[in-house]
């Protein structure tokens, strides 16, 4: 038992370099609580992890945060909505990612680029091609080196969110809307096999953890790729209709 610890020591020694882990998920899918759980982890084994969120992570986009949540902002447009989340980014990569990556340090974001993909460009109906630039300039293009899609059914995940208190702006929209940012992940999963790995969130807790370490410990880590393709072929500005 004692050898089997320190051999899980000795690996994620090897995985505590420059690193850019992310968790996606709509609502209820339990992201916030699988990525404490991989912080904790890390820590444990002396990684220099910072933990962070979007929006928010910093003074200004946590302000952000308040805005983009608060029910009594209903009548935000869906334009003003993306450019919100998107000035989020920018600041949190500018004053927390970008220098922690810098430094050599890992990084593990509950959310980023996928969810405005998700959530402004297939639940919105807003342009894609528009949204990935502007998330690509607010990010400098950064891309993480794996992201954590866990999968939950939408009503099983707001009925969850629902139990846990007064949903916020987001959470009070439509079953549709909601239905249409599961299509927006479940394309960047096929699209993005290699980056994206999707978990059931239906399963227990600490398989779960157990699952994405197991994953951690597999991967191929390049330390947060600061590419122009994050998204490459459909850089294009074209309409939602036309995939």
């Amino acid at each position: 038992m004692q050898k089997r610890y320190l051999n899980d020591i000795m690996l994620f020694e090897r995985k505590c370099g420059k690193m850019f882990i992310t968790f996606e998920g709509q609502e209820g899918a339990g992201k916030s609580t699988q990525t404490k759980l991989l912080y904790s982890h890390f820590l444990e084994r002396g990684c220099n992890v910072i933990l962070t969120r979007e929006p928010g992570g910093t003074d200004i986009a946590e302000k952000i945060r308040h805005i983009l949540k608060d029910p009594g902002s209903a009548y935000m447009s869906k334009k003003a909505e993306a450019l919100l989340y998107i000035a989020a980014r920018a600041q949190l990569a500018d004053e927390v990612i970008l220098p922690h990556l810098a430094a050599g340090g890992v990084v593990l974001s509950d959310r980023f680029t996928d969810s405005t993909i998700a959530y402004q460009g297939f639940g919105n109906g807003l342009d894609l091609g528009i949204l990935i630039s502007m998330s690509n300039f607010a990010g400098n293009c950064l891309v993480p080196d794996i992201t954590f899609y866990l999968q939950v059914d939408v009503k099983e995940g707001l009925e969850r969110k629902l139990a846990q208190g007064t949903p916020d702006r987001i959470e009070q929209k439509d079953l549709s809307y909601h239905m249409r940012v599961k299509k927006g992940y479940e394309y960047l999963l096929r699209n993005f096999p290699q980056r994206i790995f999707a978990i059931n969130a239906e399963l227990p807790r600490d398989e779960i953890h157990k699952t994405i370490i197991s994953h951690i410990e597999n991967m191929k880590i390049e330390g947060g790729n600061t590419h122009e393709t994050y998204y490459g072929h459909h850089s294009r500005r074209r309409r939602l209709s036309n995939y």
